[in-house]
């Protein structure tokens, strides 16, 4: 692929962040995504702002020299003159290793970060992954297990690919990036999906940021950005906190057991006419398929907003089990607030519940027939880490 396809390409993925950005209600009003509307100011309907700091980082992706430049008195120095990763030294628990794009530490790839990790470690390996975008796929295989993913803050590092169902021969392999190892961590980082945005009908453009197959993983202050099937919440148990998720149809899907605490759900859903009752989008799509299984979505002190008419979940499979706890919704949200897949058969046996909700879109008087309005004894089993089994292997964030 050339630099001019790569840069059209994140053109198409920052338009969506600036989408879904202009619709977002902060619970930070000095967010970085503000500044940049500030300082760079919209031209144009259909640029964003954000294009001219991140379209540079796409060239030199594969850079592997030191090269030069030239200070304000015009001597030259290397590029990597400023570089200060103050990564750590090893110890007996746990390895460090350093990527950065131009070169100014071990790997300039993610992915071959990776493959130097020792095949089922018992240390932790921190991947200290540099400022700027990294457009490759990345594979953590099974045998890749104790690794963490360490950036330097997700609106300032990301792994982009541009994966569609199509592309990939299926929705379940066009993750940007796929987990399989257990005990993954990732920490202020994003993933991302820079694929065109789906057209209603298009058949095969699901493309998804990230794959979560592994157990007792983790994200820290991450962001996952793409349109449909964003988030791809595989299998086992994950704990998402002080996370931005952005989406438009099924963006959280898989059958994992996972926790979001403090988390923005943003949808950039097509927006729908006043009075009309089309949905556009839906958050969640859960794929439990038996009673028998512990598997499930908890969002907790979570914000959801955005743009579009939208469902916080549609059953994709009969014992899908989802629920918000303690979340401020907008009005984005339906007023039956739920879908059962078009199959009334499942009322039955999916779980789908909210608990001491606010905002325009939590309004219960209309939620559908199936909808379990939670007291707090049913709340309780979802509040916390409990709910994931965190509290026999998830560690503080400042663990490694």
């Amino acid at each position: 692929m050339n630099l001019k396809s790569i840069s059209l390409t994140f053109s198409v993925a920052i338009f969506a962040v600036l989408w879904a950005s202009k619709h977002l209600i902060f619970s930070n009003p000095n967010s970085q995504y503000l500044k940049y509307f500030v300082d760079l100011g919209l031209t144009t309907s259909s640029i964003s702002p954000i294009i001219s700091l991140l379209i540079p980082f796409s060239f030199n992706i594969n850079a592997r020299h030191h090269h030069k430049k030239q200070d304000n008195k015009g001597k030259k120095v290397s590029i990597c003159d400023d570089f200060q990763p103050g990564i750590p030294p090893d110890t007996n628990t746990t390895s460090y290793v350093c990527v950065d794009r131009n070169g100014c530490c071990n790997f300039t790839l993610v992915q071959a970060a990776v493959d130097a990790v020792p095949d089922l470690s018992q240390k932790r390996t921190v991947i200290w992954i540099n400022t700027g975008i990294y457009y490759e796929k990345v594979t953590v295989r099974i045998n890749k297990t104790n690794v963490t993913f360490q950036g330097q803050g997700y609106l300032s590092t990301a792994i982009s690919w541009n994966d569609t169902a199509n592309s990939s021969h299926g929705t379940f392999y066009s993750g940007s990036v796929q987990v399989f190892g257990a005990n993954f961590i990732a920490k202020n980082i994003s993933f991302m999906n820079v694929a065109p945005i789906p057209k209603p009908g298009d058949f095969g453009a699901q493309a998804v940021a990230i794959r979560v197959s592994g157990d007792q993983s983790a994200f820290w202050g991450c962001g996952f950005f793409g349109a449909q099937d964003t988030l791809h919440d595989d299998k086992g148990r994950h704990y998402f906190r002080d996370c931005y998720i952005q989406g438009s149809i099924d963006f959280i899907f898989g059958n994992a057991r996972s926790l979001y605490e403090n988390c923005r759900l943003v949808s950039m859903a097509n927006p729908v006419a006043p009075g009309s009752k089309s949905i556009s989008g839906v958050l969640t799509a859960h794929g439990r398929t038996s009673n028998e299984n512990n598997t499930g979505y908890s969002f907790v002190n979570c914000i959801v907003g955005g743009s579009g008419r939208v469902w916080l979940g549609r059953a994709w499979r009969p014992f899908a089990r989802v629920v918000f706890i303690n979340t401020t919704m907008t009005d984005i949200i339906a007023p039956e607030g739920w879908n059962d897949f078009n199959d009334p058969t499942r009322d039955q046996t999916i779980f789908y519940g909210e608990y001491n909700c606010s905002g325009a879109g939590a309004n219960l008087t209309m939620r559908a027939s199936y909808v379990q309005k939670l007291n707090d004894t049913q709340a309780d089993p979802f509040l916390n880490v409990s709910f994931i089994d965190g509290n026999d292997w998830l560690q503080p964030i400042d663990a490694n």
